[in-house]
């Protein structure tokens, strides 16, 4: 068999209405891509599968949140100062480049390096422009699109780098519907958006794109998943960050050694895995690549890559971090919000902390009659509630800061039966685009006569049948509609078509990735049975008309892993 290139993967997707470029009619736009009607559902079949675990399985709630954020959050979340890629523009044509895209080859981990050692790259290997011109110094672009909020100056915002913010700043909200326990998950599924500096690779790297993520709540102390158990014999390929060579372990060995950094990140990118490999992935050309100490964000204790080998190399899909109390920790500092979670203790315990305690005396003559209520307030919290010498009450339903006039901070004891904690976040972050597009790599087969066959998984194909009368005469074309909407009422995607020959139209349904065609032909006038022919064995059998439906639904079921 012929492996694809990404050209012919393209020609194919845009052929058969997975992928076009987008605004191709005034020429298209370097990272941005529209889905056709095929590749619409194949999306949004792969996001359905994904639902199935997370949510089904795994009992993850789910929000939508919006696409367009207040600078507020992602100053908080730290996008705003950092969210940046280095970059380098031709002084002869004006063209941009991502640094380390001109360092790949020079250096084994360019995108780990800074500005300056970019810099002393490039020039040392006397890199220039395609064009021939030389390039200015290396800088920092931020990668956030910026916008206004409302007419006039409004308020600054952009849209959001990653669906993530929303559920964090919806922590309150979740955690009360959660009922106040840890751990627990919420997953989103919705668009990114990053101003990339040279978007390439097709689909692979997009200014706006399709991310599937869920965060992981859960306690800072405990890192230990209930169904661990059940899957750390489970072999993966990893590649750990000690010396980068690539091994084959269970994830029990690669936990227990300290190679994955708990329970609860070793079941999840099992889960992963497992979510990948049933939406098509070739499990031969899968692989977790840990992060390396260079390369770990700044907030994560650890973080792997789902890596799939397309052609376009080993390719990053999905990232699995333990990213902390970071996000959480910061969203406090900055909105004063109480973003903790109470952990309860199995008995009461004594225990000594910094209290909040205030100066009535100081608070009544300036708030006359809310004193003894923004009195309550401050006895409530704690130092945690503390920032920058400040804390924050409500009167009259607005904001208030008050200084050390009005408060002091004690150490009193107390019996209590549990403590306030910021839940760490484990979360797996899911590339859409990414998922999709190595699918569609992965399940192209072409034989030597160049006929193209996409081998897709029952669960996320576009169309699940072909149905086909094997002439539109004598009945035949009534019975096949029949058929075709029988199928179609039982909510499986069908395609009629009676147009050329069988060959043909088994040629156009393969090519889609449809895994099963359905042909009435005069036998089925006198007998009451169909041809069924399987995609990937070609094989064909005799079925009866009436158990079709069955016959599909069964095939497209699909179990839960555990």
């Amino acid at each position: 068999m012929k492996e694809v290139s990404s050209g012919e993967m393209l020609s194919l997707c845009k052929r058969r209405g997975f992928i076009y470029p987008a605004y191709e009619i005034y020429g298209g736009i370097a990272g941005l891509y529209d889905y056709g009607p095929l590749g619409t559902a194949l999306k949004g079949n792969i996001a359905d599968l994904w639902r199935r675990i997370y949510a089904l399985q795994e009992g993850f709630v789910e929000i939508d949140g919006d696409s367009v954020g207040p600078e507020a959050v992602f100053k908080a979340s730290g996008h705003v100062d950092n969210f940046a890629d280095l970059s380098v523009t031709c002084k002869e044509c004006g063209e941009s480049f991502r640094a380390d895209h001109l360092a790949k080859g020079l250096h084994p981990n360019p995108d780990s390096l800074s500005a300056e050692d970019l810099q002393r790259l490039l020039r040392d290997n006397g890199v220039k422009c395609p064009c021939g011109g030389e390039f200015a110094d290396v800088e920092e672009f931020n990668l956030m699109f910026k916008t206004r909020i409302g007419p006039g100056g409004g308020r600054t915002g952009y849209l959001r780098p990653e669906t993530a913010q929303s559920i964090f700043v919806n922590y309150v909200n979740l955690y009360r519907h959660c009922r106040e326990r840890l751990p627990f998950g919420c997953i989103q599924v919705g668009r990114g958006y990053r101003n990339e500096i040279s978007p390439r690779q097709g689909v692979i790297r997009l200014r706006e794109f399709n991310m599937m993520e869920a965060e992981l709540f859960v306690d800072p102390e405990d890192k230990t998943w209930p169904r661990y158990m059940d899957v750390r014999d489970r072999k993966v390929r990893l590649v750990p960050n000690t010396d980068e060579k690539e091994v084959e372990m269970t994830l029990g060995e690669a936990v227990d050694s300290g190679i994955i950094g708990n329970e609860t990140l070793g079941y999840f990118i099992w889960v992963t895995y497992d979510f990948l490999t049933s939406a098509g992935i070739d499990p031969q050309r899968l692989r977790f690549r840990q992060h390396l100490k260079t390369e770990m964000a700044h907030y994560a204790a650890d973080c792997w890559d789902a890596e799939t080998l397309i052609s376009f190399g080993w390719t990053e899909i999905v990232g699995i971090a333990d990213r902390g109390c970071w996000d959480l920790s910061q969203h406090i500092k900055h909105s004063k919000a109480d973003l903790t979670a109470f952990k309860r203790f199995d008995e009461p315990r004594d225990v000594e902390r910094d209290a909040v305690k205030p100066k009535f005396g100081a608070l009544g003559p300036r708030f006359k009659g809310a004193a003894g209520d923004i009195k309550k307030q401050l006895e409530s919290m704690d130092a945690s509630a503390v920032h920058d010498g400040l804390v924050t009450v409500t009167v009259n339903g607005e904001p208030v800061d008050l200084d050390t006039a009005y408060y002091e901070v004690v150490r009193v004891k107390e019996k209590v039966n549990g403590v306030r904690v910021v839940p760490h976040v484990i979360e797996p972050s899911h590339g859409l685009d990414r998922i999709l597009y190595s699918c569609l790599e992965h399940a192209y087969t072409e034989k030597e006569d160049g006929y193209v066959t996409l081998r897709l998984k029952p669960a996320v194909a576009p169309i699940k049948v072909g149905v086909f009368p094997l002439m539109a005469k004598d009945g035949m074309a009534e019975v096949a509609k029949a058929l075709d909407m029988a199928l179609r009422e039982e909510g499986i995607v069908t395609y009629y078509d009676d147009s050329g020959s069988i060959g043909r139209r088994y040629a156009r349904m393969d090519e889609a990735g449809t895994p099963w065609c359905v042909t009435v032909d005069y036998d089925t006038l006198e007998k009451g049975d169909v041809t069924v022919r399987e995609r990937d064995t070609a094989e064909q059998k005799r079925i009866s008309a009436d158990d079709v439906v069955t016959w599909v639904r069964d095939r497209l079921r699909r179990k839960l892993s555990y």
